[in-house]
């Protein structure tokens, strides 16, 4: 059973799209039009992917179904980092907001980007449900659970929220954050994520898949314990973020070497978790 090859191959793209959204984000806005036209462009052609390997079930589908997911997600990211989707509301959060109130101005400050997301998965359902592989819409709803679990904890608060690596068009989105050393919400949201990754572990060592299916759930396995991963960020902050030093070395304004919490705040799977 070969299950490392999936793992190293989720870990590779993980890195390498943060990576590439991080640096994206960081050109100088003249630069946004053409890369997020191309990034639309690419998106068009995962959806179309989706819908032309979803009957397939070799090894390699399970692998383009994973990539291309991960693409439309990574463009839906793009589109709130550049600013093309993100909410009604574009301002600060009043002074002194509190309870409901708050959480309707943080709701509209990223709403239309929620309901792009929505009409994205809308669309990898109808391209793929029912059928043989299905790879792509359980990636775009992992992605999209952790992320939403993500943006709570950080609504509701937590001690490692790093606001200074939000692009400057977004820089209203900190007075949203609640810095706290705990939430309620944490060890709720960790135990089930950390379940759910240990159910897909599970799967692999049944000894009754395919090699499709096994590597479908090693690519989801994976993917759920980087999500996991990037929760536990929010409360142990560790050196990490150098891994994406490449892409972040260009923006004005940083210095000093880059932490785990704030690299991985605009990563695919925690989905800008400082900014969120």
């Amino acid at each position: 059973m070969d299950i490392g090859l999936p793992f190293l191959f989720a870990i590779f793209l993980w890195w390498f799209s943060t990576g590439a959204i991080l640096y994206l984000d960081g050109l100088n806005r003249a630069t946004f039009r053409y890369s997020f036209g191309a990034t639309s462009l690419l998106a068009a052609a995962a959806l179309a992917i989706l819908w032309w390997t979803r009957d397939a079930t070799e090894v390699s589908s399970a692998y383009i179904a994973f990539t291309a997911a991960v693409v439309i997600w990574g463009w839906n990211e793009m589109a709130f980092l550049m600013g093309y989707l993100t909410g009604t509301r574009r301002i600060p959060a009043s002074e002194r907001s509190q309870g409901f109130k708050r959480f309707r101005e943080a709701t509209g400050t990223i709403i239309i980007h929620e309901i792009a997301i929505l009409i994205s998965a809308a669309a990898i359902a109808l391209a793929t449900w029912g059928s043989a592989n299905m790879v792509g819409i359980w990636t775009f709803l992992t992605l999209w659970v952790m992320r939403l679990s993500t943006k709570i904890n950080i609504f509701l608060g937590a001690p490692n929220i790093t606001d200074e690596f939000l692009p400057a068009n977004l820089a209203y989105l900190s007075s949203y954050f609640r810095r706290r050393p705990m939430n309620g919400f944490f060890p709720f949201a960790v135990t089930l994520s950390t379940l759910a990754a240990a159910w897909l572990a599970h799967q692999l060592f049944l000894g009754q898949g395919t090699s499709f299916q096994v590597t479908s759930y090693s690519l989801l396995a994976c993917l759920m314990a980087l999500g996991v991963l990037e929760h536990w960020l929010l409360y142990v902050p560790l050196p990490t973020g150098r891994l994406w030093s490449w892409s972040l070395k260009d923006r004005p304004g940083l210095s000093g070497p880059v932490t785990a919490t704030a690299a991985s705040s605009e990563s695919p799977s925690g989905g800008m978790k400082a900014g969120r």
